[in-house]
């Protein structure tokens, strides 16, 4: 494909008239880019480069893929005709983006013929709020416009009750408390994200259930804590870049604080970040929706190593 930029589309930038051309999601562009596929003027392009009127965007064919088996349904919690509830299991990305085409949350949902509302990002019908990839637990996932318009002002408005059982290196000095600091990119490792003075609004409430301590490291090395943990806002990685702020990471948490040594400890290959309640009001029927999720084996297993009983759901929810 080749296409010469237009007077209207000087100025923008190439990520954004690739995904406007192509009919793709921003995300998606960006995918392209990176291949070196794009060609500004017969140089690679790169996203943040600023078109100008006269400028020729050359576009290569995207190499074939082999076709990827979309991934069984997840357990569904709560389904009616308007938004359902999974419990999305670790290692299953959302939505597609970079990297995962046809193996994500929406590619199983689409296979299993369940409708979902469309989008301004076709790469995320029906997705108005995000686990990460290694987090499990609970997911409400949008069916019809009006769901999706509710969820999304409930959420903006902070209504939707949202409850995380994290297992922590150390022990916070308070037993419980509230995290706000500001959220965005880590401006020395654009791959992750951190406090920064000109991020967005974030808000996290914790509260220490129980404390324990890993087999076979000495004391400091070895203690733990359970926090129950609640979402004001929904910041991308938000509980852990706050809990490393807190000087508390999440054990098994390769990106934030990392101690292989604990999770080791522990049995623990992922993050110990379980989304295990949420609640909200229908944004349809009025109705009331309270769900809880127990925690996978691998995170109960990593609880009794460290000498921890599964909490109740009621004193997480």
């Amino acid at each position: 494909m080749r296409f010469e930029v237009t007077a209207p589309e000087a100025g923008e930038r190439l990520d954004v008239v690739l995904a406007a051309r192509l009919g793709v999601s921003r995300s998606r562009a960006v995918a392209r880019l990176a291949t070196g596929a794009v060609r500004l003027d017969g140089v690679a392009g790169r996203k943040q480069d600023r078109v100008q009127a006269g400028q020729w965007v050359e576009v290569a064919a995207p190499a074939a893929l082999a076709p990827v088996a979309a991934p069984p349904l997840p357990p569904v919690r709560y389904r009616d005709e308007h938004l359902l509830v999974v419990a999305k299991p670790a290692g299953l990305v959302v939505h597609p983006g970079h990297g995962h085409a046809g193996d994500t949350l929406v590619d199983a949902l689409h296979a299993a013929g369940i409708p979902l509302a469309p989008s301004d990002d076709p790469d995320r019908p029906g997705i108005v709020h995000r686990l990460d990839r290694d987090t499990s637990g609970l997911l409400v996932v949008a069916s019809t416009p009006a769901a999706a318009a509710g969820l999304v002002g409930a959420l903006r408005r902070r209504e939707v009750r949202r409850r995380y059982l994290a297992l922590v290196a150390g022990v916070p000095r308070d037993a419980r408390g509230r995290i706000e600091a500001p959220i965005g990119r880590d401006p020395r490792d654009r791959t992750r994200f951190a406090v920064v003075a000109d991020g967005r609004e974030a808000t996290t409430r914790y509260r220490v259930l129980a404390t324990g301590r890993a087999p076979g490291l000495a004391a400091d090395a070895g203690a733990v804590a359970l926090l129950a943990c609640g979402l004001e806002t929904g910041r991308t990685h938000q509980l852990r870049v706050h809990l490393t702020r807190l000087g508390t990471p999440i054990v098994g948490d390769p990106a934030y604080g990392p101690r292989p040594a604990l999770a080791a400890a522990l049995g623990l290959t992922r993050p110990f970040l379980h989304a295990a309640a949420l609640g909200f009001r229908h944004p349809v029927t009025g109705a009331r929706v309270a769900v809880t999720e127990p925690l996978p084996p691998e995170l109960a297993t990593a609880l009794e190593r460290a000498g921890l009983a599964v909490p109740p759901p009621e004193q997480v929810a």
